[in-house]
Formats: structure tokens, C-alpha cells, sequence
């Protein structure tokens, strides 16, 4: 941290919404729940949501993480992550006769439910998503092998070859970017003018809202700084947005320790926002930061409400 004589005036424009989601929130008081009803510990696999200071507060107060059910002993329960899993996960967490809870987040489930109605109608589903992220994984595990393509980019979607052209569908991994995945949707319907989509767009309300409030502020910003983990999707997402909406000074930082003092000089407005796994406590602390070196006035954008609220495992709450 670099101390300094005549604190230069920061305006700070404060993204909102920000930080936790309904899903993330539900997510992590599963854990807790099960924390409070089972005792300690209580295993689950992967990360509950992107986020090392979550993933190690929930440690302090005895889940253990893993990553796969062959590291959970038995009689002990274990938590899938909001991410959603692969039913052949749950298939051997009920051969194994584990006591299992499901922190998938409802709207990666509403995913999964219309992947499987598409597949009983007879279509191929094309998944529009990132390899390898925890929800693509648990998405592509709903349905046989071969029964879902998935597909990344535009570039993909212009080359993509699919067993039926006629009876086909699309759905989405639900943090992408709003305007990327609005251009890879549309090479598909021209491509594929029968293709079926969801009766409502699967990007959540969250990440679409996020990236709503980034564009209102990136344009008036010098720099701006987003607070999220590296492998969060949607803390990445923002990221992208921020820069593609005119603030080319962009950064991801997982917490105020990793302020960097010289690449915010000469900037005179900074845009903070945060990922749907970060804790707002995580923003506070960087603002907290800033007004060591600087004189910070804080100017929240506020572009929609949030009220959305998940009810736990009746599991958990009987």
C-alpha cells in the first residue's frame, strides 16, 4: 500500500447490483444449514461457488471440499455445488447411500429441466457455454452421451455440424455475456431456422443485471476494477463487458491486497463492481482500502432492483 501526502480526490462509481446473487446466497447458507443440523463436517464437492474467501470461511467453520465423491467418506453428508452436477453424480451418491443435499442454483436447474424436455421431444440440444466450467460439466451429464453439442464462440457457431438440423434446440450455461451469447444465438437461427429456444432466456436475472450496471458506468470511468476470482465465470464476464462498453483499464482483483497503486494513477473516476460469488464485505474492504491513498467520494449507479430470494432443501428446513 503506498503512502501518500496530498490524497488525490477518487470519485468512486459504484455498480449496482453487485456481489451475491440469490443462487450464491442459497448456496452457501445450504452449507451452513447442514453445518448446524449434521454437525461437523460436512463434505461437498467442488468449490459451493467461486470464491476463495467464501470456500475458506465455510472451512474455518468445518466443510471440507473435494473434488469428487471417492474423497467422501461414508456417513457423512455431502453438498453439490450451485453449479449443478452430472446425474451420474447423484446416481453414485445414491448407490453409495450418502446423505446428499443440492445446492444447485433453481435457475441452473431450469436449464437442466429444459435440456431434458428438449431431448424427450426429440432434439439435439446445442449448449452454448464454456469447456470445463462446473456448470457446462453438470449441464452436459443431464442427458447421453452425444445428445448435446456444445458450442463456445461465434466462430463455433458458424462451423458447428449437428445430427439434426430439423429438431434441434439451444440453451445457455447462465453467466455468459449477455451481448456474446445474443450474437452466437443469432448465427444459429440463421444457420438453423427451425432451431427451438428457451420460453425464457437462461442467463439469470443476476448476471444480466451486473452486466447492465457495468455498461452505465464503464463509459464515464477512467479505470474500474471488478471484484471476483479468476475462475468465476461471471466475475470474467464483467470484466469483458467493462472493456467491450469503453473502459479498456480493467482489472480483476480478488481482494484490496492486490491494489495496485501505480496503475491507478492519473485515474480520477474508478467503477467498482463485483461478481455473483463475491461478498460484499470483499467491496467494502477495497473501498476501505482507496481512502488510505487517495479522497475517495463514492457514487452508487444503481440500474435495477433485486428482490429474488430461493427457498432452501426441504431437507434443511424440516
Amino acid at each position: 500500500m503506498r503512502p501518500t501526502s496530498d490524497f488525490v480526490p477518487l470519485t468512486v462509481l459504484l455498480a449496482s447490483p453487485r456481489g451475491f446473487c440469490a443462487g450464491v446466497d442459497r448456496a452457501i447458507q445450504i452449507v451452513e444449514a447442514c453445518l448446524s443440523k449434521y454437525g461437523r463436517p460436512v463434505y461437498v464437492r467442488h468449490e459451493i461457488v467461486h470464491n476463495r474467501f467464501v470456500v475458506e470461511s465455510l472451512e474455518a467453520k468445518g466443510a471440507v471440499f473435494v473434488d469428487e465423491l471417492d474423497q467422501v467418506p461414508d456417513g457423512v453428508p455431502v453438498v453439490f455445488s450451485a453449479h449443478g452436477v452430472p446425474k451420474a453424480v447423484s446416481a453414485e451418491a445414491d448407490r453409495r447411500k450418502l446423505l446428499s443435499v443440492d445446492a444447485t442454483c433453481p435457475l441452473v436447474t431450469k436449464v437442466h429441466n429444459g435440456a431434458e424436455r428438449h431431448y424427450r421431444d426429440g432434439r439435439h440440444v446445442v449448449l452454448i457455454g464454456h469447456a470445463g466450467h462446473p456448470e457446462v460439466v453438470g449441464t452436459l451429464g443431464q442427458l447421453p452421451g452425444g445428445a448435446m453439442t456444445l458450442v463456445q464462440t461465434a466462430a463455433d457457431a458458424e462451423r458447428v455440424v449437428v445430427p439434426t438440423p430439423d429438431r434441434l434446440a439451444y440453451t445457455t450455461q447462465t453467466t455468459l455475456s449477455v451481448d456474446e451469447t445474443a450474437e452466437i444465438v443469432e448465427i444459429l437461427k440463421r444457420r438453423f431456422p427451425a432451431i427451438v429456444g428457451p420460453k425464457r432466456e437462461d442467463i439469470c436475472y443476476a448476471t444480466t443485471n451486473r452486466q447492465a450496471a457495468v455498461k452505465a458506468i464503464a463509459p464515464k470511468a477512467d479505470a474500474m476494477l471488478v471484484v471476483g476470482a479468476p475462475n468465476s465465470s461471471n466475475s470474467r464476464r464483467l470484466v469483458e463487458v467493462a472493456e467491450a462498453a469503453g473502459c479498456r483499464k480493467t482489472r480483476l482483483v480478488q481482494r484490496a491486497a492486490e491494489l495496485d497503486w501505480a496503475w491507478l494513477d492519473g485515474v480520477a473516476t474508478l467503477g467498482i463492481s463485483a461478481g455473483a460469488s463475491a461478498p460484499e464485505f470483499l467491496v467494502e474492504e477495497l473501498i476501505q482500502a482507496l481512502r488510505v491513498g487517495r479522497r475517495v467520494a463514492v457514487e452508487e449507479i444503481t440500474v435495477a432492483e433485486e428482490d429474488v430470494a430461493f427457498r432452501l432443501p426441504r431437507q434443511l428446513v424440516a
